[in-house]
């Protein structure tokens, strides 16, 4: 594979620099990536931005449209077209947000928007269309939930989804974390990033500090990689920091058409996730959110690729095949007939 150098170059800026030089020109990915101009869809990039933290151009073989890696973030003009069975809300949240930034579908668990914006923008995102503007979590709309957390203490974890709550500074997590370890019900703190997939030098010295320091929750980080050649050594040194904080590790993937439809690929990513500490915990049949249909695998093929990872991989390894359904009290496990 042909290598850019890009992270190389990344090494001695900080996340926060990174987080704020991304590419968002599909201009600029065509040229860096070496693709036709017209393999990016403009139309598509201004209905759900481009974004793409520079270190992943090491990951994406320049001059191929099919590369695993830059499907998952490529502006394609196949999003334009969905099936009207694809809705802007496949989950439908919006039923399940009382207050700005908090949803609540589960017992015993909520779950928080932080932060309205990611380091990088999955073509497939269930939550491209969600309204962010309206549930920015400001002062009194944190005091709310603080508020609802404490007349519902049947709740007993919290988890912070995205937007990509890796992307609000330590100082707000230090509050966050601080006011939710004073209301004494929560015992467990889950946080969804695709973060130190992507930037791992967010996994910074104050973060693990901070992680070192929550002793009244237990803390769980749940990354987000689809191939395996997401996972690389600047990861993998991330991933073992946080370990020595007491931090379990999880992985959920999404199966993707083009991207990981076959089990060697999902098999390596497991058998490398395991090596870096981290346990596959789900493999999410796709949303039907619009603007994400051509990335849709046949339950058939879902079931047949989940069987062939139990034949090869041990039960540990072998992450569950779930689909969420709106009005399901969980997620649903998918079995074969």
């Amino acid at each position: 594979m042909h290598i850019i150098t890009e992270a190389s170059d990344q090494t001695n800026r900080s996340w926060q620099a990174q987080l704020n030089d991304l590419i968002t020109d599909p201009a600029e990915l065509a040229q860096r990536l070496e693709l036709p101009a017209d393999s990016v869809s403009l139309h598509a990039a201004e209905q759900f931005g481009l974004r793409l933290p520079r270190r992943m151009l090491d990951k994406i073989e320049p001059g191929k449209l099919d590369d695993p890696i830059l499907r998952q973030f490529l502006p394609h003009a196949n999003e334009l077209d969905s099936p009207p069975d694809y809705t802007t809300d496949p989950l439908q949240e919006e039923q399940s947000n009382p207050i700005p930034g908090l949803i609540h579908k589960y017992h015993g668990r909520v779950l928080i928007t932080a932060v309205g914006h990611c380091a990088i923008n999955c073509r497939y995102c269930f939550r491209r269309h969600f309204n962010y503007q309206d549930n920015r979590i400001k002062r009194l709309d944190w005091l709310r939930i603080l508020e609802y957390l404490t007349n519902n203490p049947t709740v007993s974890e919290v988890i912070f989804s995205g937007g990509d709550p890796l992307a609000a500074s330590n100082g707000q997590w230090e509050r966050w974390i601080s006011d939710l370890e004073s209301l004494g019900s929560i015992k467990r703190i889950r946080i969804h990033s695709r973060l130190p997939v992507v930037i791992p030098d967010r996994i910074d010295p104050h973060w693990l500090r901070l992680m070192s320091n929550t002793k009244k929750m237990q803390k769980i980080l749940v990354i987000h990689a689809n191939h395996p050649r997401e996972i690389d050594p600047p990861l993998i040194q991330a991933l073992h920091r946080l370990r020595q904080q007491d931090v379990t590790l999880l992985n959920q993937t999404v199966l993707l058409k083009g991207v990981n439809n076959h089990a060697k690929s999902l098999i390596e990513l497991s058998e490398s996730l395991f090596n870096g500490g981290v346990l596959p915990y789900y493999l999410h049949l796709l949303d039907p959110v619009r603007g994400a249909a051509d990335f849709d695998v046949y339950l058939e093929q879902a079931l047949q690729i989940h069987r062939e990872l139990q034949r090869q991989l041990p039960g540990y390894l072998v992450p569950k095949l779930v689909r969420e359904l709106p009005g399901e009290p969980s997620k649903t496990w998918v079995h074969g007939s």
